[in-house]
């Protein structure tokens, strides 16, 4: 079963088919946020080259959007972090994600599920961008630096998420 979902940014339209069939969990919590209006109005704080780009935390002041109970990580469902997919963004600590993702603009082994331990977990794939892929490569050639929180990385024009809806 697949969901579609249409991503509004300050730089583009991103057309994403959310993958419930694999991650479950995942794409209920993320829907969740989208039917509440969560990410109208948040930025992509996190732009890195060759990488990915993330967003879904915070508003345009920088200021943290407030979240719910974390998530159990999906990353094990055998998804990979491939160009173009979108995962859930966490901490260190393997079941932490709440609201932030991010979609990967290169092939990211490295953030794929290989062991249910603390260094094999691994990041949850629970979409595919399916159109707008243009955008996310827009984005990741924005300067970046020093904004807000961030020491780095932070895209110094912000890039602003105006809204998310099912299709």
């Amino acid at each position: 079963m697949s969901t579609d979902v249409v991503l509004e940014t300050s730089l583009g339209t991103i057309e994403i088919t959310l993958d419930a069939e694999r991650a479950p969990k995942t794409v209920a919590n993320f829907l969740r946020y989208v039917d509440e209006g969560h990410y109208d109005g948040t930025i992509f704080h996190r732009v890195i080259p060759g990488f990915m780009v993330q967003g879904g935390g915070y508003d345009t002041a920088y200021e943290k959007k407030p979240v719910r109970e974390p998530v159990e990580n999906e990353a094990h469902s055998g998804s990979r972090n491939l160009r173009g997919t979108v995962a859930m963004a966490r901490t260190g600590d393997p079941h932490s994600a709440t609201a932030q993702f991010f979609i990967n603009v290169a092939d990211n082994a490295f953030l794929d599920h290989s062991a249910k331990n603390a260094s094999g977990w691994g990041y949850a794939v629970f979409g595919k961008v399916t159109a707008g892929m243009d955008v996310a490569d827009r984005m990741v050639a924005t300067a970046t630096g020093s904004r807000g929180p961030f020491a780095k990385d932070a895209p110094l024009e912000p890039i602003t998420i105006r809204s998310i809806r099912r299709r």
